[in-house]
C-alpha cells in the first residue's frame, strides 16, 4: 500500500426522529475468478452457453466423482491476495458447507471457512482528493458457485441450469470499516479495478461475475469508537445483510433504504432481526428473504474430497515478481511524471485499458497535452456515444499523430478537432488527410502580414480605438482567421498584429 497521506471521510449520519444514527457497513464481495475451466473440474466457464451445457459429471455430482483442484484458479486468489497487500497463507483447506437448493447438485457447497488461502489485507478507497478510507479485508476464500434456479419459463414449473455450478470464486470479506453508502460502492469499484488491473476477475456485474452481500447495521454517534476500542459487536447493533447485490446504483439505494428502515424499528420501540433480505430495485425497498444463517447452521466439517492445500513461498514469489503496476502506483506515477493533476490521473487510471491507451499517446510527447485529448476529446465523445475506450474508433496511434500535427505547427488547435472528427467518423491517417484536404495551416509570415496589412488598411477607425483599448486587437485577429479559413497559425497572428498596430 502506498504510504498517502488523506483524511478519513466522515461517517454518513441519518437523522431519525429521535436521535442522529450512523451507518456501519460490511461487505462479502463474491468475484468470478477469471479462469476457462472450473474450480474442481475441466468445464467451460464461457458465458451464455446453452443451459446445462457446461456441465461435467463431478459439477452434476454423479456418484463417485471427486473434484480436482483447478492450479490456475489457486494463482488467481493468490495474484488478488498479493494486489490487496494480504497474507498468503502456505497452508489452506476446503469445507463442505451443508444446504439444500435445487441448484446445488452436491448438496453442499465446498468452500473454505476455517483455513481460508488468504489472510488479512487491505484496500485504500478514494473519496476525493486527498480523502480515502482504508478498508481492512479479513479473508479471501476460495468457493464453488451454485447453479441458477428459473422460475419465469413456465408458470407451474421451475427450472435449473447448472452452468455456473462450480465456477470458481474468491469471496472477499471486509471488515465494518465501511461508513456510508458512497464508501460501500466506491468500495466495491476499487476492488474490482484492482482485480482487473491484475486480470483474476473480468469484473462483469451485469453477467454476475461480480456481485456483493452488503452487511447494515445502525449505531448512535461514538459507538463505532467504542467498538473500536474494545471489539464488541453487539455495539453496533444487529445486522441484516442484502444478497446478491450487482449495481453500484443499486448498492447505495438499498444501504440507504435499510439503514433508515432499522431506524425506525429501534425509535418505535421494536428490535430489527437479524435476517438476510433482498432489494426490489422497482419498488426501491429491502424485503426479508430468511432468518440469517450462523456457520454452525450449515454444520461445516473439512471436505473428505480434498486434501488440505499446501503451496510453497517460492511459488507466491514468482508470483509476486509478475504483478503489474497497480491502479494507486500507476495514478502517482502519472501525477510525477507526466504533471497532471490527480484528478487527471484518476481518470485516466480508472480501468486498465484506458491507462494503456494514454500511455501509448503519451510516449515520447507531452504529457499535460496528451491527458487533455485523450480525456476531454476522446473520453467526452465515447461517453456521449455510450461507448467505453475498447469500441474506440481512433487507435492511441492515430490520435498521437493529430498530436504530433499540432505540436510541429503544421495545424492549429481548431483545425485539429475539425481533423479529430473526421479520423473518429471515417478513420484514415491524419497526416494523409490534412495533405489530401489542405488543412495545413499557414505559417507563411509574409502571406499573413499581407492579410494583416489589408485588414488594418480597410479598417481605420478600428485602428484607432484598438490604439485606446488594446484588448480589441483580438478583433483583428478574428478577420485574419475568417479570411484564411483558420488556416492561418494563430500565434504568428496575434505577433503580427500587435506589432502593426504598435500595442
Amino acid at each position: 500500500m502506498l504510504d498517502l497521506t488523506y483524511e478519513a471521510p466522515k461517517p454518513k449520519v441519518i437523522q431519525g426522529a429521535q436521535h442522529d444514527w450512523e451507518l456501519v457497513i460490511g461487505l462479502e464481495v463474491h468475484a468470478q475468478v477469471a479462469s476457462k475451466a472450473k474450480l474442481f473440474s475441466g468445464a467451460s466457464t464461457a458465458f451464455g452457453a446453452e443451459p446445462n451445457f457446461n456441465v461435467s459429471f463431478v459439477d452434476a455430482a454423479m456418484p463417485g466423482m471427486l473434484p480436482v483442484i483447478n492450479e490456475f484458479c489457486v494463482a488467481q486468489a493468490v495474484r488478488t491476495g498479493l494486489g490487496l497487500n494480504a497474507e498468503i497463507n502456505l497452508r489452506s483447506a476446503f469445507d463442505r458447507k451443508n444446504y439444500f437448493y435445487p441448484d446445488l447438485p452436491q448438496g453442499y457447497q465446498i468452500s473454505q471457512l476455517y483455513h481460508p488461502i488468504v489472510g488479512e489485507g487491505e484496500v485504500l478507497v478514494d473519496m476525493g482528493p486527498g480523502v480515502a478510507r482504508r478498508v481492512r479485508i479479513e479473508r479471501i476464500h476460495l468457493e464453488q458457485d451454485a447453479g441458477k434456479s428459473i422460475h419465469d419459463m413456465d408458470p407451474n414449473m421451475s427450472f435449473v441450469d447448472l452452468n455456473r455450478t462450480g465456477v470458481a470464486l474468491m469471496e472477499i470479506v471486509s471488515r465494518p470499516d465501511i461508513r456510508g453508502p458512497e464508501e460501500a460502492a466506491a468500495y466495491v469499484g476499487k476492488l474490482r479495478q484492482i482485480m482487473r488491473y491484475l486480470g483474476t476477475c473480468d469484473g462483469n456485474m451485469q453477467n454476475g461475475n461480480l456481485r456483493a452481500d452488503v452487511n447494515v447495521s445502525v449505531c448512535r454517534p461514538g459507538d463505532y469508537e467504542r467498538f473500536q476500542e474494545t471489539g464488541d459487536h453487539s455495539i453496533l447493533g444487529t445486522r441484516c445483510e442484502i444478497k446478491n447485490m450487482n449495481s453500484m446504483r443499486f448498492i447505495q439505494q438499498a444501504i440507504e433504504y435499510e439503514a433508515r428502515r432499522q431506524i425506525r424499528i429501534i425509535e418505535g420501540g421494536g428490535t430489527v432481526d437479524q435476517e438476510t433480505r433482498l432489494y426490489d430495485p422497482d419498488k426501491g425497498e429491502t424485503r426479508s428473504m430468511r432468518s440469517k444463517e450462523e456457520a454452525h447452521d450449515y454444520r461445516y466439517f473439512p471436505c473428505p474430497d480434498l486434501l488440505p492445500l499446501e503451496i510453497e513461498q517460492a511459488w507466491v514469489d514468482d508470483i509476486a515478481a509478475s504483478l503489474p503496476e497497480l491502479p494507486d502506483t500507476k495514478r502517482e506515477r502519472f501525477v510525477t511524471e507526466f504533471g497532471m493533476t490527480e484528478y487527471d490521473a484518476s481518470v485516466l487510471t480508472a480501468d486498465v485499458e484506458s491507462a494503456a491507451y494514454f500511455e501509448e499517446v503519451a510516449r515520447g510527447r507531452d504529457g499535460k497535452t496528451a491527458a487533455n485529448w485523450v480525456i476531454n476529446e476522446l473520453f467526452g465523445r465515447l461517453k456521449k456515444e455510450d461507448h467505453d475506450i475498447t469500441e474506440s474508433p481512433i487507435s492511441a496511434a492515430q490520435l498521437g499523430t493529430i498530436i504530433d500535427l499540432i505540436q510541429k505547427g503544421d495545424i492549429s488547435g481548431k483545425i485539429a478537432k475539425e481533423l479529430f472528427e473526421i479520423v473518429y467518423t471515417d478513420g484514415g491517417d491524419p497526416a494523409e488527410i490534412v495533405e489530401a484536404r489542405g488543412m495545413k495551416q499557414v505559417t507563411d509570415t509574409g502571406a499573413i502580414e499581407a492579410e494583416v496589412d489589408r485588414i488594418i488598411a480597410e479598417n481605420p477607425a478600428q485602428v484607432e480605438k484598438a490604439k485606446v483599448n488594446p484588448k480589441l486587437a483580438g478583433w483583428f485577429v478574428g478577420q485574419v482567421m475568417k479570411a484564411t479559413g483558420g488556416k492561418a497559425n494563430p500565434k504568428a497572428v496575434n505577433d503580427i498584429v500587435a506589432t502593426k498596430l504598435g500595442l
